[in-house]
């Protein structure tokens, strides 16, 4: 408790970041991460806090994306109220396969998570509704307001903010609540919670379906300020890898842990773009790579429980 008020000033920060500059690139800059730590938050639901290590989350982002462009594409909609057909189509598709690769355990169910994935992208690029490889694109011209087609990144930014605060208050309050408890037995191994009575299988089932919910919304958050998608930029394996190494930089199976890691990893991944020019796709592997390697040797529980550490060390000096 007694770091709320360090939270809140954070918050304060993070919604006051778009009126403190006037650069373009800053401005957007604070809605990647914010739509970064949305994504991120939502994976660390199913990842995090019940340890099940999926790589395969982009094809619950792609669902979310492509649903809001193929119901202007077809119906003339405003992109944004395919969200919620996204949402409905992801947890579907989460049922779908989650319900076997559960019985799986470790790498195995990552990989099975992986194939899904890649399943689903090769399949849309060769689909001509969700058209093909070429993607698809929505308004080229703001028909109203509801399109939410805006030349600056400041609307959107606040609109992520408003989103991932939601996000963050269902998962504090999971945290409190019996699915928290059996989420956190499940991580610590599925014997050991099958002993002490937690429906193990049931309990993934509902973390994964809220996960991919969410995870939908930000894929269509994305199509909402991009107004462009295609196979590789919905549903690429980049997309899930990124989720993964952003909870877990900032510190996974925490409540803040994924919004810290975006803060570190977003403006270090633009920047490279910038640097090296287009997307900087082999160095933002490169990048990837490094961080993974530098998180396992020297700090697995990531930024989050390295603050820990510092803040217990200190208090223990004042004592």
């Amino acid at each position: 408790m007694k770091q709320w008020p360090l939270v809140l000033l954070g918050f304060v920060a993070i919604a006051a970041w778009p009126l403190l500059t006037d650069d373009v690139f800053l401005q957007r800059l604070g809605a990647l991460v914010l739509l970064a730590a949305i994504s991120a938050s939502a994976w660390n639901l199913i990842g995090g806090y019940a340890g099940q290590v999926s790589i395969g989350h982009s094809v619950y982002f792609g669902a979310g994306a492509y649903a809001s462009l193929v119901l202007y594409t077809q119906l003339g909609w405003p992109p944004i109220a395919g969200a919620p057909v996204g949402m409905l189509v992801a947890m579907a598709l989460a049922a779908v396969v989650g319900t076997p690769t559960f019985r799986l355990r470790g790498h195995y169910f990552s990989m099975a998570t992986i194939a899904a994935a890649e399943l689903a992208r090769i399949l849309v690029a060769n689909w001509k509704l969700l058209g093909a490889a070429v993607g698809l694109m929505g308004p080229p011209v703001p028909r109203s307001v509801v399109d939410l087609s805006f030349i600056s990144p400041v609307p959107y930014h606040y609109l992520f903010l408003a989103v991932l605060v939601v996000l963050l208050g269902l998962t504090w309050q999971m945290q409190r609540s019996r699915m928290g408890y059996y989420l956190a037995a499940i991580r610590g191994g599925d014997r050991a919670a099958r002993s002490l009575g937690v429906p193990v299988l049931r309990y993934k089932l509902y973390a994964l379906l809220l996960s991919a919910a969410f995870t939908s919304l930000a894929g269509s958050l994305y199509v909402v300020m991009v107004g462009f998608i295609d196979p590789d930029s919905a549903l690429g394996i980049l997309i899930s890898v990124k989720m993964v190494i952003v909870a877990a930089l900032g510190g996974s199976g925490t409540l803040f842990g994924p919004l810290i890691g975006a803060i570190i990893l977003v403006p270090l991944e633009e920047t490279t773009n910038a640097v090296f020019g287009g997307s900087g796709t082999g160095v933002t592997y490169i990048v990837y790579g490094a961080i993974i390697v530098l998180i396992a040797r020297f700090r697995p529980g990531g930024v989050a429980d390295l603050w820990r550490s510092i803040t217990v060390r200190m208090a223990r000096r004042a004592a």
